[in-house]
């Protein structure tokens, strides 16, 4: 059966973000590979700069993601957090204050890459679709 759809040629004033399950499949692989990475090139036993690639990672992902992505992708990024950054390495622990601070740590920069790159794209979509005026004579500069 054919559906007749209308094919919207205009510009569109913002983005569409990227679906949800594949910023968690970005978030998946790209924690595994930078915890390869660093594992690689800085050694097991810091868990600071782990902790600042991780939540760079997340803010990164945020950009193209909707809000509703970002407690899934922090939860990926602390799953790899704590089980290859965090003593004892290779498990899965979960140390009340500390976990609940990684976390919050990973949430807040998902949050924060997601809310940038809407506010971003809004503010440029505002001065597409706005009309610029010459303030002297009130004629479209």
């Amino acid at each position: 059966m054919i559906e007749w759809v209308t094919v919207d040629t205009g510009p569109r004033p913002v983005p569409r973000p990227v679906t949800t399950p594949l910023i968690w499949a970005g978030a998946f692989g790209g924690a595994l590979a930078l915890m390869t990475l660093l594992h690689t090139v800085v050694g097991p036993h810091r868990p600071g700069l782990f902790l600042a690639a991780l939540s760079l990672l997340a803010a990164v992902l945020g950009g193209c993601a909707r809000f509703t992505a970002a407690p899934g992708t922090a939860v990926l990024c602390w799953l790899f957090l704590n089980g290859f950054a965090t003593p004892p390495t290779g498990t899965l622990t979960w140390a009340g204050p500390r976990d609940t601070f990684l976390l919050g740590c990973l949430l807040t920069a998902a949050l924060v890459g997601t809310t940038a790159s809407r506010l971003a794209h809004a503010r440029a979509a505002y001065h597409r679709l706005t009309l610029r005026t010459d303030p002297e004579d009130g004629r479209p500069a």
